[in-house]
C-alpha cells in the first residue's frame, strides 16, 4: 500500500476547476516533486491534501485512511505536515516557542501545551529541531527578528516538531538567493531521513532535479506527466506548459 493514495480528486471554485480529477500515489521513500506554471492547480491539490481546502470530490487517502475534506488538526494528527510558500510564523513568539507549540501531542491541547512551555523535555525536544536547522542559538528571539532564510528554516523546524510521516513543503526556495538554496538542499536532505517521505512544490528546477526521486507535471488542473525527473523534465507536455518550449 502506498503511503499517499490520490485518486480522481476535483476542486472548483464557483466555474474554474482548479483539480481536474489528478491521480497519483507517493510511496514511503520517495521524494515527490509537484511542478508545473503558476495556476497549474499544484498548491490547491497540497491545501486538499493538508486541509485548508474542503468540498473537494475524489478520494486522498495517507497510510490507509481517509483524509479528503478532514479538519487541518485531524489530518496533522494523521502524520502530515506543511510548510508554506509564504512564510507564517508566530512573529511575537520566541524561535524556540514556535517549534514548541508545534509538537503533535500539544497540538490536541493548545492551553496546557502554552502552560507547559518551559518544561525540560519539551524544551530539548525543540532544540533537537533547531540544531537541525542551525537555529540554536536564535531560540529566545522573536520570531519576527529572523532574516528571511532564517524564518523558512524555522518553518521546517516546526513542520519537523509534530513528528510527521508526510512532509509538504510548498515553494521552500522562494525568494531565496543561490546559497540558500544550496544550503535548503542539504537540509531537505537531512528531513527526508527523519520522515517517511516528502512532497516539494519548486519552481527551482535544479533544486527539483536535486532531491526528486519522482516528478509529477500538472497543467490546467490536470496531471500531464509522471515518473522519473529527467524523463518528465524532457516530456514535449512540460516543455510546453512547464518550460514554455513550442518544440
Amino acid at each position: 500500500m502506498a503511503l499517499l493514495e490520490i485518486r480522481d480528486l476535483v476542486k472548483q471554485f464557483g466555474g474554474i476547476t482548479a483539480v481536474n480529477s489528478v491521480s497519483f500515489d507517493l510511496d514511503a521513500g520517495e521524494t515527490l516533486g509537484l511542478i508545473g506554471p503558476n495556476g497549474a492547480g499544484k498548491t490547491a491539490l497540497i491545501n486538499l491534501l493538508s486541509g485548508f481546502y474542503s468540498g473537494a470530490q475524489g478520494s486522498i487517502r495517507f497510510a490507509g485512511q481517509e483524509i479528503l475534506n478532514r479538519p487541518i488538526q485531524e489530518i496533522a494528527r494523521a502524520g502530515v505536515a506543511r510548510t508554506f510558500q509564504n512564510i507564517r510564523l508566530f512573529g511575537r513568539m520566541t524561535v524556540l516557542e514556535n517549534v514548541m507549540v508545534a509538537a503533535k501531542a500539544d497540538a490536541m491541547r493548545p492551553l496546557r501545551s502554552f502552560l507547559r512551555l518551559r518544561h525540560g523535555a519539551e524544551i530539548d525536544r525543540a532544540m533537537a529541531h533547531l540544531r537541525l536547522t542551525g537555529l540554536a542559538a536564535k531560540a529566545d528571539q522573536r520570531a519576527s527578528s529572523l532574516a528571511y532564510g532564517e524564518a523558512r528554516r524555522l518553518e521546517i523546524a516546526r513542520a519537523l516538531a509534530g513528528q510527521p510521516r508526510l512532509l509538504v513543503m510548498d515553494e521552500p526556495a522562494a525568494g531565496m538567493n543561490e546559497r540558500e538554496s544550496e544550503e535548503l538542499v542539504e537540509l531537505i536532505r537531512v528531513c527526508r531521513t527523519r520522515v517517511d517521505a516528502v512532497l516539494l512544490i519548486e519552481h527551482d528546477i535544479a533544486l527539483v532535479r536535486a532531491l526528486s526521486t519522482r516528478l509529477v507535471a500538472m497543467d490546467n488542473g490536470a496531471k500531464i506527466a509522471d515518473g522519473p525527473p529527467d524523463a518528465v523534465l524532457t516530456d514535449a507536455a512540460v516543455r510546453k506548459a512547464y518550460l514554455g518550449d513550442e518544440e
